[in-house]
């Protein structure tokens, strides 16, 4: 097992930790520690080198992740979302492939949904009235544990599916 493959393994393993260590905190909280989303964030360029990403390929991730944090920005401002959940969210579109990402924020999608309506159940039962605080991180750091094994190279030397160029002799005229 080549250096790469230990680093992403080890890169694998730190974010998985730092995600299921959001997702308590969210729960118990209400709030995600910026340390833990820096830690997401600045993790990437490591990840990155790993994967051995060409120049362009991080060009596209920064720029998607430039494009996800201002549209969840949008969903802060209007009070849909925390801020730490919107940062979480941005650091993770640096470690993710657009299609793993699309992915991701699809089941963030439904889980928060689901979150939410067992929460407000929850309220109804409970005949409390009042703003519900729903933990979104939780729903976004499972979502994100369950697009990491999409983007993990299937040998430790090769690109992950989901950053593999298609070969030129593979592409169809």
């Amino acid at each position: 097992m080549g250096w790469n493959a230990l680093a992403i393994v080890g890169l694998v393993m730190v974010l998985g930790a730092l995600l299921l260590a959001a997702g308590i905190e969210d729960v118990r909280t209400r709030e995600i520690a910026n340390a833990k989303n820096a830690a997401i964030a600045l993790l990437a360029p490591l990840w990155w080198w790993a994967l051995a990403l060409g120049w362009g390929d991080v060009g596209v991730q920064l720029l998607v992740a430039a494009v996800v944090f201002a549209v969840f920005v949008g969903a802060f401002a209007a009070g849909w979302m925390g801020g730490g959940d919107v940062k979480m969210i941005a650091a993770l579109a640096l470690w993710l492939p657009l299609g793993s990402l699309v992915d991701m924020l699809m089941v963030m999608a439904v889980l928060g949904g689901a979150i939410t309506v067992l929460m407000m159940i929850d309220q109804r039962r409970r005949r409390v009235a009042g703003t519900i605080e729903v933990p979104y991180g939780v729903a976004i750091a499972a979502a994100a544990l369950l697009a990491l094994p999409a983007i993990l190279p299937a040998t430790p030397d090769a690109p992950s599916a989901a950053t593999a160029r298609p070969a030129a002799s593979q592409t169809r005229s």
